[in-house]
């Protein structure tokens, strides 16, 4: 198990054409790395956002902050990678009340050091991210922002597409308007 802190730079943004962003990714050479299965069980913390995520692929417990801004946005993150089937989920559970749980199908793909996601969230629809990251502290938070910039223009993300708040804060916005609709 590792801990560690970094800076990324991302964006999240409705994707309608998975396949136009996967001829992208691979015309520049994306590694792939999988399609993953991930739970994310956000908690309720009095700061930032707490979330541990379990899947076959990825598996942590993921502090940050991140303003809910649309387009490219800083999250500081720290991560504390789990083993799967750890019983870090019982101690949360047990200690934090849950705030909202969001499921997902997520294929990952890598360019260096910028993430990529193609994610079918349950209950939301699809989405791509891009994360550029700087777990070194030697990249820097212009060259971060000016890969994320790059990618939004390869990968045709228009402002009409940029989403600003994170998966746990739309599922709650649609369960709030959904409960006073009943």
């Amino acid at each position: 198990m590792k801990q560690r802190f970094h800076i990324n730079i991302e964006i999240k943004a409705k994707c309608a054409n998975f396949d136009k962003i996967r001829k992208v990714l691979k015309r520049k050479g994306a590694l792939f790395v999988g399609k993953d299965h991930q739970v994310d069980t956000y908690f309720v913390v009095h700061k930032g956002r707490l979330k541990l995520r379990e899947g076959k692929i990825e598996n942590s417990l993921i502090y940050y902050e991140r303003p809910n801004m649309a387009g490219p946005k800083q999250s500081n993150v720290t991560l504390f990678k789990s083993a799967p089937d750890s019983f870090l989920k019982e101690i949360l559970l047990k200690s934090l009340k849950v705030l909202v749980v969001v499921d997902k199908q997520r294929e990952i793909y890598f360019i260096g050091n910028v993430k990529f996601h193609l994610d079918t969230v349950k209950n939301l629809g699809s989405f791509v991210e891009v994360e550029a990251i700087d777990e070194s502290g030697k990249i820097g938070k212009e060259k971060l922002r000016k890969q994320c910039e790059e990618y939004l223009r390869l990968l045709k993300i228009t402002d009409n597409d940029l989403i600003s708040e994170s998966y746990s804060d739309l599922l709650m916005r649609n369960l709030s308007l959904r409960t006073r609709r009943v």
